[in-house]
């Protein structure tokens, strides 16, 4: 289909101070088939004003309010009501280059097989500068997510992967959507050149997972996709046993470290550090 729909769905949760420079970055594109949703996540802030003032200006421009429930809820709530073939979430605080959608429909267009297309991306905010990603495999994404949440790719492959997890409540929801859609195959494709500004802020969601939601995060990931990560790391008891080598091979280093080091304190200084070495005596 040429010149297909995109809806751009833009959660917002007490972002109202940034939603217009994202909106506008929307509203500069060169490709113009295109619809924005605006997702009020329950904030309380002028999020509502704002979101209002750029439907009155653009009809292509629709506001969607819920209760609030966390990112991965509000943009289900959005893709639920999008019209497009196509999908690019875009957060609040966020802002796209002039020519994204554009680039990305048209790489879609030369290609069947792909079902996400992203592009290279450049830090804003409190810290500037391109940033620096692993290239896509399925095996770097096994390690960490590679692919922020602002690619396009098909609405009826969120309808396959039943969306957004809600589950996913303290962050990394993108990198467990990536999983899911693409464990089971299709392609990913990467624009090279910047299409994609990805605000840094001191209270940024990335920067406030403790420890705590960070294991939460991770368990319930290699539950829900064990079979993905057995695919990459192997079995649990391939896996003890690697840990077991890898320990028994520590010991030895570790050891054969603490040796070398009382050969040379006992010859150059005539004592033993760890009383792994013994000087013999002098006849």
């Amino acid at each position: 289909m040429k010149n297909p729909l995109v809806s751009i769905i833009v959660p917002c949760y007490n972002q109202a101070q940034y939603l217009d420079e994202c909106l506008i970055s929307i509203s500069n594109q060169t490709y113009s088939n295109w619809e924005c949703i605006i997702v009020n996540d329950g904030s309380q802030d002028a999020t509502e004003t704002v979101a209002m003032n750029w439907t009155a200006k653009d009809n292509r421009i629709k506001y969607l309010q819920k209760s609030n429930s966390g990112l991965s809820a509000a943009r289900n709530s959005g893709i639920t009501s999008a019209q497009g073939e196509f999908i690019l979430p875009l957060d609040a605080d966020d802002k796209i280059s002039p020519d994204y959608l554009a680039q990305a429909i048209q790489v879609f267009e030369n290609d069947n097989t792909l079902k996400v297309v992203y592009c290279f991306a450049e830090k804003f905010g409190t810290e500037r500068g391109r940033w620096e990603l692993p290239d896509y495999s399925l095996y770097n994404l096994s390690q960490n997510n590679l692919i922020f949440c602002t690619a396009l790719y098909r609405k009826k492959d969120w309808e396959l992967v039943g969306g957004y997890d809600v589950k996913m409540i303290y962050g990394w929801e993108d990198w467990e959507f990536w999983i899911a859609m693409l464990k089971n195959g299709g392609n990913v494709k990467r624009i090279e050149q910047v299409g994609f500004y990805y605000r840094i802020k001191s209270n940024s969601m990335l920067n406030t997972i403790n420890d705590k939601n960070a294991d939460y995060l991770s368990d319930y990931l290699s539950v829900k996709h064990a079979d993905f990560f057995v695919k990459h790391y192997g079995s649990f008891k391939k896996m003890k046993q690697e840990l077991l080598q890898n320990k028994n091979e520590q010991e030895h280093k570790l050891k054969s470290e603490k040796f070398a080091i009382d050969v040379f304190s006992s010859v150059f200084f005539g004592f033993s550090i760890f009383g792994k070495y013994k000087r013999p005596k002098n006849k």
